[in-house]
């Protein structure tokens, strides 16, 4: 791999973990935030999208239109697929248990390689592949033996969270010389548009306002920029298994922030998959990442 481009595969590595540090912050705003899942969401779309335009009128210059028209149909098809995937996630932890949700969605390495082989021929590192099976691992150890009775809707549609953001990260990845972000920003008003006949947008206190607000600008917003920035620089399938990181990130700002003291399996769960990011970043072997 070329100077040039080992630079560029660092620099999407740091911004995936920096975009699951922010996604991971999301049980910790649920908690602060005693709100309908509906209301919070379309809050968080709002407050989210305009983040985002923030940010896309700043690296365009004020250049937003021909920045838009640039994602072509597959940027609105990532649209589509992430706000999608937001809603079924949501209602997915509420069919279902959040330990079946978290082993189905730790399947996102498996799936985005599949569709990434078919849809880009882009085949996978076999260190990456290894390091995608101890994260899966991890997070089965953590969420223990969860029984399944009377979860299948939730965890339906869990699955096709799943496959909705396998669909999204290969797509990204599909053009790297096109900047996403508008793609990612109109995804957030998407999703604010889908829930808002289930909401109840005006219900909400001033401070419950403002907590909103960071919430959609920090975590949703935040996350999905790095996400857009980051997924071009390397292969799907690790940008997907670095991911995964949310998972036992998340369980340990609740655990700071409110006391919910994880049981032992959750730690060694999480350490699982952390040793399993890290080793995939440290031991891999160097190969093209940018094609």
């Amino acid at each position: 791999m070329s100077p040039s481009r080992t630079r560029q595969a660092i620099v999407g590595t740091a911004l995936l973990a920096a975009s699951a540090v922010a996604y991971s912050s999301a049980g910790f705003y649920t908690r602060l935030i005693d709100l309908d899942a509906w209301t919070m969401l379309f809050w968080r779309g709002v407050f989210g999208g305009l983040f985002l335009v923030a940010m896309l009128k700043w690296r365009e210059q004020g250049r937003i239109v021909p920045a838009v028209r640039a994602i072509g149909r597959d940027g609105l098809l990532i649209a589509l697929c992430s706000a999608l995937a937001t809603v079924c996630f949501l209602n997915a932890l509420r069919l279902s248990t959040v330990a079946d949700v978290l082993v189905i969605d730790a399947t996102i390495p498996f799936v985005t390689a599949g569709i990434a082989w078919l849809v880009i021929g882009e085949r996978e590192d076999r260190v990456t592949l290894v390091a995608t099976v101890a994260a899966l691992l991890g997070v089965a150890v953590m969420t223990g033996a969860a029984a399944s009775d009377g979860r299948l809707p939730g965890n339906l549609l869990a699955f096709g969270m799943v496959v909705l953001m396998s669909v999204v990260l290969v797509l990204i990845r599909r053009h790297p010389g096109i900047s996403m972000l508008p793609a990612v920003g109109l995804s957030a008003f998407l999703c604010a548009l889908i829930v808002l006949p289930f909401a109840r947008p005006f219900s909400v206190s001033p401070e419950e306002f403002l907590l909103l607000a960071m919430f959609g600008a920090s975590q949703f917003g935040l996350g999905l920029l790095l996400l857009a920035l980051g997924t071009p620089l390397v292969s799907a399938t690790r940008g997907a298994l670095i991911g995964v990181l949310q998972t036992p990130l998340g369980t340990l700002w609740v655990w700071l922030a409110f006391g919910e003291t994880p049981g032992w399996t959750t730690l060694a769960g999480g350490a699982i998959v952390v040793a399993a990011v890290i080793c995939d970043i440290a031991i891999r072997r160097p190969r093209e990442e940018i094609t």
